[in-house]
């Protein structure tokens, strides 16, 4: 077990040796299809360059930071998860992968996709949405286009920002991954665990 794990909650400590293992594999290897969430072997290099103990304090500079840093989303998603609210940054990934689709006959069918997963009242994953902003997605699937999802993909985000993102900086998982030698981060590295796509895909959720 990886040093300050012990002090952690005893409904996230799983999840914080999870994001730990995963921390680790993705520093090591190169190899994985970038599709689940992982670096290719062509960007490793620039990955594991960046993924210092000081680098970390980049997280800090804004949620966008954060999120469009491949270890800091897992991070996050792992410290969402530890407080039942993954499904927001479900969503928002889910947005951000709806926006890259090219084949316009996948628009709908994505598009519902997400809105009976994350939008709908009562679906399965239901982000919190006011009834003005999820009446206009649910009109937007009518005609979807690439930015069917941006308004409510936007106040999901606002969300995140002023609430689960301030928690997460000041939170002991953050301050353990910020203190913590590179090769620490990575202890466990030899178990690593099995099935690591089809876990990753349930927090980088592929819509394409």
């Amino acid at each position: 077990m990886c040093k300050g794990l012990s002090a952690l909650p005893a409904t996230c400590l799983k999840s914080a040796k999870d994001m730990k293992h995963r921390i680790g594999f993705l520093l090591h290897k190169s190899d994985l299809h970038p599709e689940q969430g992982v670096v290719s072997s062509k960007e490793r290099d620039g990955v594991v360059k960046r993924e210092t103990p000081t680098d970390v304090t980049k997280w800090k500079e804004s949620l966008n930071s954060l999120l469009n840093d491949n270890i800091g989303l897992i991070a996050f998603s792992t410290f969402l998860k530890s407080e039942f609210s993954e499904e927001n940054i479900e969503f928002w990934i889910a947005c951000e992968e709806y926006k890259k689709i090219t084949c316009k006959e996948d628009l709908s069918t994505k598009a519902k996709m997400i809105y009976d997963q994350y939008v709908d009242v009562d679906s399965p994953r239901e982000v919190n949405l006011d009834s003005a902003t999820r009446e206009e997605t649910r009109r937007n699937l009518k005609e979807p286009n690439l930015c069917s999802f941006d308004e409510a993909q936007k106040k999901i985000f606002t969300l995140m920002e002023k609430d689960s993102y301030r928690r997460f900086l000041s939170s002991k998982l953050y301050r353990d991954i910020a203190e913590q030698p590179r090769n620490s981060v990575a202890c466990g590295l030899e178990k690593r665990q099995r099935g690591l796509s089809s876990n990753l895909g349930s927090i980088l959720p592929q819509c394409a």
